[in-house]
């Protein structure tokens, strides 16, 4: 059975169109809260969330490579149930009631950039993320948060705000 050039054509045009838009598209997780990092008195780090509306399962701190594949865990934390929507603070480096320690914190490297980020074991709703240096952590006091605010024209810049404020601008400013 012999196929016209017409109906041929228009095949590889819709096969063409469908792989273009494939590839722009690209495959994200939709966000719906904030992450940031903060110290208790004593100086250990805290991982803080802000979540907006839905939930999130845990959260990941990680060394990023120029290979985004190799990027590097340094702690992992899953929590016992969904974290709904309001403000989550937990510690990085031991143990919290409602958290599970999936992959113990390692110590923090001097000069080294890490991220830390929250999401659902489905990837149906994630956190934006945070990039600090154990430098930005040491210069933080108990009660302020170090997040990446986003402004109205899409650029992300580290902020330092007290946590009341975080909480009360976080998903405004999302």
């Amino acid at each position: 059975m012999a196929t016209s050039r017409p109906v041929f054509r228009r095949f590889v045009g819709a096969v063409v169109a469908g792989v273009a838009l494939a590839a722009t598209s690209g495959c994200t997780v939709p966000v719906d809260a904030v992450a940031g990092v903060s110290v208790t008195v004593d100086g250990r780090r805290l991982g803080v969330m802000m979540i907006c509306g839905h939930h999130i399962d845990g959260a990941t701190l990680y060394v990023e490579s120029d290979d985004a594949d190799k990027s590097v865990t340094v702690g992992s934390w899953t929590a016992a149930r969904p974290h709904k929507a309001g403000l989550v603070i937990w510690p990085l480096e031991s143990p919290a009631a409602g958290w599970t320690t999936t992959r113990a914190l390692t110590p923090l490297t001097a000069g080294t950039a890490y991220t830390l980020y929250g999401g659902t074991k489905d990837n149906s709703w994630s956190t934006t993320d945070v990039s600090f240096t154990r430098a930005d952590r040491d210069r933080l006091a108990p009660g302020e948060v170090l997040y990446d605010d986003v402004s109205d024209d899409g650029d992300e810049s580290a902020v330092v705000v007290p946590l009341t404020r975080f909480k009360a601008t976080a998903c405004r400013d999302m």
